[in-house]
């Protein structure tokens, strides 16, 4: 019973580490595209603050704490921001003007429906070096920000980008170009296609993708809520038997890849604004579909249609990443190669965390140990999923966010602990559970 229980707790802390936040709202967004010209750079920035952080925002923009944003408030909060760049080029500092202002109602922001819009633009001084280096530099609110910078591909056929570098938080941007005083149609082909990629950083968005899971991955917890019986065969009411390592993997395979067919159609057609739903309802609903794995993983409500749930909710996880791309500002075209690019970004980080988890599952559910596990895991995820519709539909805060992300930089390890908990369960049962059938 010791055993078991000790196990158990290490199940918790495994599903604890995958938390089911993947679309922060304890963070301010800042995207940044800058376009290129021989004389000047106009930037264009986004900047969204999620609901946990609108508060604090609204107050710094509200000077006066009347509730309503004077004009003056909004250019003296716009002037904060300008004032906490740093741009150069080629060493020499650049400083930024105010070209244009959109700052919604304090209501928006606080919903977290409301994005802050500026324009501004850096006049370059004349040089007669071909290759130059513009950095960028974003310090506004960096405790509780997260940043994103890119480049439109150069419309001046004698600018050519030649590199991209960010720091890992992309709060520092540094662009690489060459400015030529004559073109020719032949270098314009010659450097086209480099240019378009370059200009896209699909390399960038890739990352972002993995990055979008790694930091807040509640359609993983739903996954893996999902995941939790696979290896089992519902026998009547209730998870009995344990199927076949063959048929464990098959099923697995089955509902990871209904789940990427999902949220890809989706995440395809709203990233290219033929579908447009509300993030609210979506972020709700992604916690019901977590809610639903759960009780699934407890009792048997659709045995043997996982694929088909995992296809469904699937299509609903997909409007929610559509949002990230939505926000880079790409034209339209830009964002046929930015959403294979990020979409492969969360694929990879995906089958990362299902390769690390899937060898544990396997193992311990030969053992009676595997029970104790998945009653604790599937109580964990009803429990946060609880908590994040009652936060997403309700406006109320829970302290779910502090735990899961305090447990999540540990993700690795309690994947360990857990790997190493599910071979000791196997070493230490009995031999008529230890057997495991391949066929």
């Amino acid at each position: 019973m010791k055993f078991k229980l000790t196990v158990c707790t290490v199940g918790l802390f495994l599903l604890c580490s995958m938390p089911a936040l993947a679309h922060r709202i304890d963070e301010y967004l800042q995207a940044t595209i800058l376009s290129l010209q021989s004389n000047q750079v106009h930037a264009s920035m986004r900047l969204i603050p999620g609901v946990m952080v609108a508060p604090s925002v609204i107050a710094m923009i509200d000077a006066n704490h009347d509730g309503v944003f004077s004009d003056n408030e909004k250019h003296a909060y716009a002037g904060r921001v300008l004032g906490d760049l740093s741009l150069s080029i080629d060493g020499q500092t650049l400083k930024p003007q105010l070209d244009a202002l959109d700052i919604p109602d304090p209501s928006q922001l606080r919903d977290g429906l409301g994005e802050i819009h500026l324009e501004y633009h850096v006049d370059l001084p004349s040089s007669t070096a071909a290759n130059r280096t513009l950095v960028l530099t974003n310090r506004h609110l960096n405790g509780s920000s997260v940043y994103l910078m890119n480049v439109e591909v150069p419309q001046d056929p004698t600018l050519r980008i030649v590199d991209q570098k960010r720091n890992p938080r992309q709060s520092v941007y540094e662009l690489a170009y060459q400015q030529t005083g004559t073109a020719t149609a032949r270098s314009g082909m010659r450097f086209g296609l480099r240019t378009w990629w370059s200009g896209l950083q699909l390399s960038s968005l890739f990352h972002l993708g993995m990055r979008h899971i790694a930091e807040g991955t509640d359609h993983l917890l739903f996954l893996l809520a999902l995941l939790l019986p696979a290896p089992l065969l519902a026998v009547g009411a209730r998870w009995a038997a344990s199927a076949t390592v063959r048929q464990s993997l098959l099923h697995i395979l089955g509902i990871v890849t209904a789940f990427t067919i999902g949220h890809s159609l989706t995440l395809t057609l709203a990233a290219m604004n033929f579908v447009h739903v509300p993030s609210r309802p979506v972020e709700v609903l992604i916690a019901v579909s977590i809610l639903v794995s759960a009780v699934h993983a407890l009792r048997p409500l659709f045995p043997g249609r996982e694929t088909w749930i995992a296809a469904f909710f699937g299509l609903i996880h997909g409007l929610a990443f559509a949002s990230t791309l939505d926000r880079l500002g790409l034209s339209r075209w830009d964002r046929v190669a930015g959403i294979l690019s990020f979409n492969l970004g969360i694929e990879t980080m995906q089958l990362l965390v299902v390769a690390l988890v899937l060898p544990s599952l396997l193992v311990m559910s030969r053992t009676a140990a595997y029970s104790g596990f998945r009653v604790v895991g599937a109580a964990f995820a009803c429990i946060a999923s609880a908590l994040w519709i009652a936060e997403r539909l309700c406006n109320v805060q829970t302290h779910a966010d502090a735990v899961v992300d305090l447990i999540a930089h540990r993700g690795l390890v309690c994947a360990g602990i857990l790997f190493a908990a599910s071979l000791a369960c196997l070493l230490f049962a009995n031999p008529s559970e230890a057997g495991i059938e391949t066929s």
